[in-house]
Order: C-alpha cells, then sequence, then structure tokens
C-alpha cells in the first residue's frame, strides 16, 4: 500500500494518463517517456533524458545534442557540444592529390573539404594553423565519402524501438558525395539503447561501404568534446589507455595552452600496445561554485577496433576528443563497427567494472524481444 488518499491516488492516475497520452508522446511509463516533434526526439528514464535531433540541431545533427544530457541523480549535464557525434569517413593520404582532379569542390552543396584538411601547399596561414591545430602534422588524412554528417546531414526519422526494460533509437543515412575517383552511397547506422535503471546508454556506429580503401576509418568524437575556460567545468581528463594498466590523469591545467593533437595524450594502435580497456572521460565541475560531479565517460568496448585516438586544445576554450574506428583494408561490401557505452560515473573503478561487463562486443541490435551485444 502506498498509504496515500484514494482521491490522490486517482488523481496521480489520471495525471499520469493525461501525460502519457500527451501529442507526441511515443512511450509513457512509470520509468520511462519518450517525446517526438518534427525536430527532436526526447528520451527521458528514470536516471538519464537524453535529446536526438532530426533535424535544426542545437549544434551537430549525429548523437545526442549539444546540452541536453542530463544525470537526474546529481543534475550535471554535458558540457561540450554533444555526445558520439559522426562526420567524415577517411583514409591516410593528402587531398592536396585532389587539386589535379577537375572535380576537387566535389560537394554537392558546393563546399569542398579544404577547411578540414592539411594542404601540402597551403599558403593561407590561418588556414595552415587550423589544420595543424585540428588534424596535427605527422599522419595526413583525406576524406572518402562526405558530408560531414554531424554538420551538413539533412533531416532523418530516426526508429524507436521500445521494449521491457528499454528504449532504443536507430538512425541511418547513406553519404551523399565522395572524392574523386570514388563512389557515394555508404551508408552509416547508429543505434543508440538506453536500459532501465542505468546512468549510461550503449551506442554502435556502422559502416557499409561502397568503396575499396587501404585503410578506411570513421572519425567520431568520443564521448565528446568539453567546453571550458582554464578548467571552470571540469577538473580532469582520465585516458586509460596511456601511461600503463592505471592509465594517465590529466588535470585540467594541462588544457589551458592550446595544442595540436598529435603531440599530447595521442594514441595510435600501430604505435601502441594495445590496452585491456579503452576509456575515456573528463571530471564534471560546477562552474558557479567549483564543486566536484560526476565523471562523463565513454568506453570502447573492443579496443583492436580503435585505429587513433587523439586529443587537442584549440584556441577558443574546446578539447576535442576525437575516435577514429576501422583504419584497416576495406572493400566494397564490406561492413564494419564499434559499440560503445556512454554515461555518468562516480569513480574510475564504477568505469572500469562496467567495462568488464561489456567488453568484447563491437556490435549492437534491438527489436521488440530485447537488446544485445554483438561480438
Amino acid at each position: 500500500m502506498t498509504g496515500l488518499p484514494k482521491r490522490d491516488l486517482l488523481h496521480l492516475t489520471a495525471l499520469w494518463v493525461a501525460i502519457s497520452s500527451a501529442p507526441g508522446t511515443l512511450v509513457g511509463e512509470p520509468w520511462l517517456r519518450v517525446t517526438e516533434d518534427d525536430r527532436a526526439i526526447k528520451v527521458e528514464t528514470d536516471k538519464l533524458e537524453a535529446v536526438i535531433p532530426k533535424k535544426n540541431p542545437k549544434r551537430w545533427m549525429t548523437g545526442i545534442e549539444k546540452g541536453s544530457f542530463l544525470d537526474k541523480q546529481t543534475g550535471f549535464r554535458e558540457i561540450g557540444d554533444g555526445l558520439m557525434v559522426v562526420d567524415w569517413l577517411m583514409e591516410p593520404g593528402s587531398d592536396a592529390e585532389y587539386e589535379k582532379h577537375p572535380g576537387f569542390v566535389f560537394a554537392r552543396d558546393g563546399h569542398g573539404i579544404s577547411r578540414y584538411l592539411w594542404y601540402e601547399n597551403e599558403t593561407d596561414s590561418r588556414r595552415r594553423y587550423y589544420a595543424l591545430m585540428a588534424h596535427g602534422s605527422r599522419h595526413r588524412k583525406r576524406v572518402i565519402e562526405g558530408p560531414q554528417l554531424c554538420h551538413r546531414m539533412k533531416p532523418v526519422q530516426p526508429e524507436v524501438i521500445h521494449g521491457k526494460d528499454f528504449v532504443a533509437v536507430r538512425t541511418t543515412y547513406r553519404y551523399e558525395y565522395a572524392a574523386p575517383g570514388r563512389k557515394a552511397g555508404s551508408r552509416w547506422t547508429q543505434l543508440i539503447v538506453f536500459p532501465k535503471g542505468k546512468r549510461y546508454f550503449l551506442l554502435m556506429d556502422q559502416i557499409d561501404t561502397v568503396n575499396d580503401s587501404p585503410e578506411m576509418f570513421l572519425r567520431t568524437d568520443m564521448p565528446g568534446c568539453v567546453r571550458h575556460h582554464k578548467g571552470d567545468t571540469f577538473s580532469e581528463i582520465y585516458f586509460s589507455y596511456l601511461n600503463g594498466p592505471e592509465g594517465l590523469r590529466a588535470p585540467a591545467s594541462e588544457f589551458f595552452t592550446p595544442f595540436p593533437p598529435d603531440t599530447k595524450f595521442h594514441y595510435r594502435r600501430d604505435m601502441h600496445e594495445m590496452p585491456k580497456h579503452f576509456i575515456r572521460g573528463y571530471r564534471l565541475r560546477d562552474k558557479q561554485t567549483g564543486k566536484e560531479g560526476p565523471w562523463l565517460a565513454g568506453m570502447t568496448l573492443e579496443p583492436s577496433v580503435v585505429y587513433e585516438a587523439w586529443c587537442s586544445q584549440r584556441p577558443g576554450g574546446i578539447i576535442v576528443l576525437i575516435l577514429e574506428i576501422h583504419g584497416r583494408p576495406t572493400k566494397a561490401g564490406d561492413s564494419f563497427r564499434a559499440a560503445h557505452v556512454v554515461g555518468f560515473f562516480d569513480t574510475i573503478e564504477q568505469m572500469h567494472a562496467v567495462y568488464d561487463r561489456y567488453k568484447g562486443h563491437t556490435g549492437l541490435a534491438a527489436d521488440e524481444s530485447g537488446w544485445r551485444l554483438l561480438k
């Protein structure tokens, strides 16, 4: 028995029915509410809130929308530009070779790729500096297919999947244009699963490609960037795969001065020993009071799928945490994928315990009968 008077119980029941049947409500349960309008899907569980955009995002189209990821236990939110943001299909090489091709500016919207990638013969010092700070100088890379999904993807219609103890959202999109000599049309799929009672979600990115490449990879933000001014929003960043089995804890002071991605906190599969766990996260800090909050961490559940992972502090107070997956010989018709856990954690030990529970998987599936991780 609840101890509430009958009239109060009737009132609460009527209120819940009204909320659950409100326009745009896809799912209404005591632990879960999913609402949708023409712009976005909002998921509210007993532990989290998150928004998946369909069009006109606050920042980026892919992943979890900027500022929407809320930990109900502590009241802290994501402090960057969103989580698990996806953009290009890429490979090693210089885009300077594309300049010789008549179709160099190959984007249908009139945008090429020179803003994003390194030009060997770049003469504009500002653009050259941007390329250095965004991508480094040791490992040049170029686009295979575009657009940069997070930035120029057209509106999408994600599928909502509701099971007994979870809700999932699946989004798919085909790349619209390709570099000279390549085809467009590779398909990206992102599946996000929100389990009941958890302060984290599980996510998979998968590519079904229409191109050959000696070393194709997908570039993502994992878990997401950090916006700050002299460490006012976070106190440290943790990299489990650097500095031995204990990992590396970098204080906020390491990020007061800009640096490119290949000088600090850098990982490449061909240059480092394969770690047992692949976790990166930042310790949140209340901007107004300085009070420490939970960790917001992302975990790639099979370390061998990580091709390169880097971190850069760009001018303007943004730390970029990029993860590139696959980076292996790929033929048209091949697929590759990575599975992640992203969410709030009280301690580093808690992150590793959750990692051990799910480790070794690269795929994720969901239907009305349930969700499951795949090898």
